[in-house]
């Protein structure tokens, strides 16, 4: 007698994925924010290369702060509330940002907004990964990068539409981000606490609830068999027993991946477009289209990625990126330090931004999902985008003063170099985990 495929009640699991997967929208908008008002930002605060710089990195700040302390909420009230709360920080220092007096104010502001955009960050994939069957896993994780970046398409769209009301303008692109986190808020009230979590914390009759909404009932039973096997023994978990020497290899591939993702150097593209455009003798209008080209590229390649990432695997796809980033960057910083023509320039900038939406963009926040054991997932994917964020911070705040030292073309050298040691480090580290389940992969990537 052969053993029934399991169903799943598609629609219910993407539409309660999306909702989720709105806290990558507010990461979209504010990661994007940046870039548009930034020229204004310059004038009216006076900005130096080196407070261009913490401005930017403020928001990577917040996000460090938020990531510890959604780590602890996840585990110990649940995926749920974590997500709530960050949408109401988003709601508040958006408009903090908007009415803020003073430089003094507004980095404070910019600095809440990361609090609630770094637990969004982590606790977004990580409830999808967990409502999510093995089969379409990775797609559903995907989808929180794709609305990471309609976020960015749409705040550039908004930007490049406000451009010419004014020097104070830049209050209103800060200010209209309340709005999607009001309704991320209305729409986190709707979700279903993660059936992991709650077998966790002893509720496996809510969980059974949970999973018999998203398929049959031989799903039900494997999930509930596996979740409650791979947590057997398990005890409360602190930021000490992620580095203990089962999981050790898991939670180094982990770092390793979310601080590659930001050392590759793409994030500079997104924040600095004005600046890298400025270069080569773009106008602030030119500029700011550039940054509505970059958001349509990279959401067209992301959507190709949901595509691929269930078919052509975790690891094809971030070796392709890394490479390709390494050998586009090469040519991009000739470019620019030749001061080459705006259109081809672009050219090269809309390829690096398609490669890295294809790969390292989603790709990792996929695999940083999926590769930590159940019993540790919520602290170690604190530990994993602690690390990528201050990684991000570390790149953005860097750039201006590299920049104004070495050209704007120079960084592009070092991201090149980067990205070509993080294809050699994919190649030897990181396993194919398409297609298993979460707990399955508790072998491919802990020690024995």
């Amino acid at each position: 007698m052969t053993k029934q495929s399991p169903v799943f009640n598609n629609r219910y699991i993407i539409g309660i994925s999306f909702i989720s997967a709105l806290g990558g929208y507010l990461f979209g908008f504010d990661f994007a924010v940046i870039s548009g008002a930034l020229p204004f930002l310059k004038s009216t605060f006076h900005l130096d290369a080196w407070w261009e710089g913490f401005l930017t990195g403020s928001l990577a700040l917040g996000c460090i702060v938020g990531c510890l302390l959604a780590g602890n909420i996840a585990d110990k009230y649940g995926r749920k509330p974590g997500l709530m709360l960050s949408a109401a920080i988003f709601a508040i220092s958006s408009l903090g940002m908007a009415f803020a007096p003073g430089l003094s104010v507004f980095v404070t502001m910019r600095f809440a907004a990361g609090i609630g955009v770094g637990m969004a960050s982590m606790l977004s994939p990580m409830y999808i990964a967990e409502i999510s069957p093995a089969p379409i896993r990775g797609r559903n994780v995907a989808i929180n990068q794709l609305t990471i970046v309609l976020g960015i398409l749409i705040t550039n769209l908004v930007n490049y539409t406000l451009a010419d009301k004014g020097p104070d303008v830049w209050r209103w692109m800060f200010g209209l981000g309340v709005i999607p986190s009001a309704l991320f808020l209305i729409g986190v009230i709707w979700l279903p606490e993660s059936p992991r979590w709650l077998v966790k914390a002893g509720q496996d009759g809510k969980a059974k609830q949970v999973l018999n909404k998203i398929g049959s009932t031989s799903f039900v039973e494997s999930t509930l068999a596996d979740i409650e096997k791979s947590l057997i023994g398990a005890k409360k978990q602190s930021y000490r027993a992620v580095f203990q020497k089962a999981v050790r290899p898991a939670v180094m591939v982990g770092i390793t991946l979310a601080i590659f993702q930001q050392f590759c150097g793409i994030n500079v593209v997104f924040n600095y477009t004005s600046t890298i455009f400025a270069s080569v003798g773009a106008s602030l209008n030119k500029q700011l289209f550039e940054t509505v080209a970059i958001g349509v590229v990279n959401l067209v390649f992301t959507i190709l990625a949901m595509l691929l990432v269930d078919k052509l695997g975790r690891r094809p796809l971030m070796l392709i990126g890394s490479i390709g980033l390494s050998v586009i960057y090469i040519l991009l910083a000739f470019l620019l330090q030749s001061h080459a023509v705006v259109w081809l320039t672009s050219v090269f900038v809309l390829l690096a931004i398609s490669i890295y939406a294809i790969s390292l963009a989603p790709v990792t926040w996929v695999l940083i999902s999926e590769i930590f054991p159940n019993h540790i997932r919520g602290v170690a994917s604190s530990v994993a985008i602690v690390s990528l964020w201050g990684a991000y911070f570390i790149l953005v705040f860097t750039f201006p003063i590299l920049a104004s030292k070495l050209g704007t073309y120079g960084p592009f050298y070092l991201y090149a170099a980067i990205c070509f040691f993080g294809f050699l480090f994919i190649l030897k580290r990181v396993n194919e985990t398409k297609g298993q389940t979460l707990e399955q992969l508790e072998n491919n990537f802990t020690a024995h």
